[in-house]
């Protein structure tokens, strides 16, 4: 029996409506019980027993990759955030997380081995994106606050059977974390509202709040050890807004700038939302800067010829600059 992502959806979708409309339950928090039955091989309350169990003999089925369970789940996902009021129940675009798995991939093409974090894992679909498709052993963490993408997260990386330790907690508090290899995340934007923890970082705003993007690159350096690599999703403002000043000395003192690549446009609401994959190493012995910064606009993904031809430029830049 072949694992078919959409047919897989398909029924994944009608376990989560018949749970919701049972168990009069928000369309997220009925994909992390399903989810989690599905681990469990339990039938949820309220729905088909014979749908649920066809289900998790394809999901548990020898030889199913992870890849397409992720991609189910993903497809459930987007579809929940859609109805969702909440700003962080965002997801990073398939596309992007390939581009920075494919960065990592490069970046770390001498290890067998390595630890990965995201400070702010969400559901964990960029996190297992990277993991499904980085050929290394890797050791993944994850941090996230919000309790339902948590329990997304945890069931999804189980069902993929991907090695993940999460954190339940504010991202941007304290962690029982050694540092770690990579580390990789879609920043959230915006102001941190908790100035008393702000405080405690070397880029607190000079007044007023300090800006939740900004703390998360610092603590994301925090816990990545010298000389590792960190990836973030970035606006494409991060240089140039108020406290930018700030920033740049810090990173100047604390880290080598690797890469600044701008994600086409055409993928963002409007000019404003527009990110960037910023590419960062933590300063150290040993460590030093690239002769030249990998700087790209990326054209629109779904162009295979421009796609391959950026492609090919970011392959010679790796080979000038890493060998």
């Amino acid at each position: 029996m072949t694992f078919e992502v959409e047919k897989a959806f398909y029924t994944l979708d009608k376990l989560i409506e018949t749970y919701m409309e049972a168990n009069n339950e928000p369309y997220l928090d009925s994909l992390s019980i399903v989810m989690q039955s599905l681990q469990k091989g339990e039938v949820p309350n309220g729905v088909n027993s014979q749908s649920f169990n066809q289900l998790y003999e394809t999901v548990n089925q020898e030889g199913t990759d992870g890849e397409s369970v992720r991609k189910t789940i993903q497809l459930a996902l987007i579809k929940g955030m859609k109805g969702s009021t909440q700003h962080q129940h965002v997801i990073t675009p398939d596309s992007v997380a390939m581009f920075m798995g494919y960065f990592i991939q490069k970046l770390m093409k001498d290890e067998q081995a390595f630890r990965i974090f995201d400070p702010a894992s969400g559901a964990a679909n960029l996190l297992t994106t990277v993991m499904n498709q980085v050929k290394a052993e890797i050791q993944g963490y994850g941090s996230e606050i919000d309790p339902t993408l948590l329990q997304i997260a945890v069931a999804s990386a189980n069902l993929q059977q991907l090695n993940i330790e999460f954190f339940h907690q504010d991202s941007l508090q304290k962690l029982l974390l050694d540092p770690v290899d990579v580390v990789v995340a879609d920043l959230p934007v915006g102001y941190y509202p908790d100035d008393m923890n702000a405080s405690t970082y070397k880029l607190q705003a000079k007044e007023g709040h300090s800006y939740a993007h900004h703390l998360f690159i610092e603590q994301g350096m925090n816990y990545t050890k010298t000389g590792g690599y960190l990836l973030f999703l970035v606006p494409n403002f991060l240089f140039t807004s108020d406290q930018s000043e700030q920033l740049q000395e810090y990173l100047r003192e604390n880290a080598h700038i690797i890469g600044f690549l701008q994600l086409p446009l055409s993928m963002f609401k409007s000019e404003q939302h527009g990110k960037s994959i910023f590419i960062i190493q933590k300063k150290g012995k040993g460590t030093k800067p690239p002769k030249e910064t990998l700087m790209a606009a990326l054209p629109s993904l779904k162009d295979p010829n421009k796609t391959s031809a950026i492609l090919r430029q970011i392959d010679s830049w790796f080979q000038k600059e890493m060998g």
